[in-house]
């Protein structure tokens, strides 16, 4: 919502909310995240569909001791909530079908 406000040259101390900013550019939900999702799902399936360093960089397969403090939020993390299932479970060729069709249903 930042770069749309700043688009429109509205600042934060204007008392605005989301839904008028989104109102005035004539768009019913945020474009922007939408396409992240998309491009993100994509590449994703991509990935998941060969073994390489990519897939094992992803799967956070890296040997060693944990930091400490809180875990960050991993990337597939994200993937699993937008899915709805394991990400270890879309690595099956039964459920890539539900990846690719996902990437265009939001």
């Amino acid at each position: 919502m930042k770069c749309y406000r700043k688009i429109l040259k509205i600042p934060w101390t204007a008392g605005r909310t989301n839904q008028s900013i989104l109102q005035e550019l004539g768009m019913r939900e945020r474009q922007l995240l939408k396409n992240v999702k998309q491009l993100k799902l994509k590449y994703f399936g991509h990935v998941v569909r060969h073994n390489n360093l990519e897939k094992l960089c992803l799967e956070g397969a890296v040997e060693g001791r944990r930091g400490r403090g809180r875990p960050r939020r991993r990337w597939t993390q994200d993937i699993s909530d937008w899915l709805g299932f394991s990400v270890r479970l879309a690595g099956h060729r039964s459920t890539r079908f539900m990846l690719h069709a996902s990437c265009f249903t939001f």
